[in-house]
């Protein structure tokens, strides 16, 4: 019996690992306006996929003491297939701003945009770092 029961819960780890949206993961920004970057974490949250930034860096690589580390940046991104996600928000720090995004998943490279009243701030191209 125990055996079927270890069984039956391998499937369902592989099942739950085979539906892990392709997204998940660390991701390098690009450089913000004052030349920092950071680390942001995406993962699930509800239906949707949300990103915290986890780790903060200056323009030498040097790891920053922040408030906006644990803070939340991307949420309510939905997956709307072919690595497109889109009706979320992105909060851009440099900027205070909170814009409508959507964004592009193309193997390790991720496409961020954000919009406000139409007009679109592209967020840059960010890399898969696991």
């Amino acid at each position: 019996m125990k055996k079927i029961a270890l069984a039956a819960l391998g499937v369902v780890a592989m099942a739950g690992a085979a539906m892990a949206d392709p997204i998940y993961g660390t991701w390098q920004t690009i450089p913000d306006d004052n030349g920092h970057y950071g680390h942001i974490e995406i993962s699930a949250c509800g239906s949707a996929v949300c990103g915290t930034l986890v780790r903060a860096y200056d323009s030498a690589g040097t790891q920053l003491e922040t408030d906006n580390v644990g803070k939340r940046l991307v949420w309510d991104m939905e997956n709307i297939g072919d690595g497109n996600y889109d009706n979320g928000k992105v909060y851009s720090p440099d900027r205070d701003k909170t814009y409508n995004g959507d964004m592009q998943l193309s193997g390790n490279s991720l496409t961020v945009r954000g919009c406000v009243f139409g007009i679109c701030r592209s967020g840059g191209t960010w890399s898969r770092v696991n």
